[in-house]
């Protein structure tokens, strides 16, 4: 009797992480699915951004919009499940595209941002497909990187903004990086546990295998 009530917080517990983690992932290809019709119908690169709404709104969706930048984003999330202080890189990546914002708004240049784009996300599938967990220090630098290149390439849609637009466009990608890579990173940490208990084996290396493709096809499309 004793076991069946410590028992049954526990199940309840388990239940809760279930339907959470089956919540995130719907999310995850929801965007996903939105990327595709974006990227399928041409969404345009540039736009105009007259008002404080729709800076906030452009800011939420640009993250997203961009399948080779989704699939950075979704990675980040996954590779820092295997830290425990695996946030600390998620927040590194926010700062660096922020900051990759404002170099590109002070005109500083960085060539070849859409093929580091596709780089990094060919890098990032590598390591899940890794048997071994990359470095923390390695993945924090590698995903400072692609917060940079991602940011400074978003921001390209934003010049010749006024001030509250900026701030309200930035505001905007910082909350959909960060949400996206968080709920990345729940979802690994899910993987994680069902890999251990062999109850979904080698899941991390198909999504790594996924994005090392969605990568080569981009890169593939710019050099040619």
């Amino acid at each position: 009797m004793f076991r069946t009530k410590l028992s049954e917080p526990r199940a309840s517990g388990e239940l809760y992480r279930s339907k959470l983690m089956h919540r995130h992932i719907g999310a995850i290809a929801a965007l996903i699915l939105i990327s595709l019709l974006s990227s399928l119908s041409g969404t345009p690169d540039r736009y105009t951004i007259s008002n404080c709404w729709e800076g906030f709104l452009w800011g939420l969706a640009d993250p997203v919009i961009s399948l080779d930048c989704l699939v950075g984003i979704l990675a980040i999330g996954l590779l820092s499940s295997a830290f425990v202080r695996g946030a600390v890189i998620v927040r590194y990546f926010v700062l660096a595209a922020v900051l990759g914002i404002v170099i590109h708004l002070f005109q500083l240049n960085f060539p070849g941002t859409e093929i580091a784009i596709a780089i990094s996300a060919i890098l990032f599938g590598t390591m899940l497909m890794m048997p071994n967990q990359p470095n923390f220090m390695v993945l924090a630098l590698v995903g400072i990187s692609a917060g940079l290149f991602q940011g400074y390439a978003n921001a390209e849609s934003i010049i010749g903004a006024g001030i509250i637009p900026l701030v309200a466009y930035i505001l905007g990608i910082s909350l959909t990086l960060f949400v996206v890579a968080m709920s990345a990173r729940e979802i690994g940490s899910a993987i994680a546990m069902a890999e251990i208990n062999r109850i979904l084996p080698g899941k991390m290396s198909i999504a790594g295998f996924a994005f090392c493709a969605i990568g080569i096809v981009f890169l593939s499309n710019l050099i040619i």
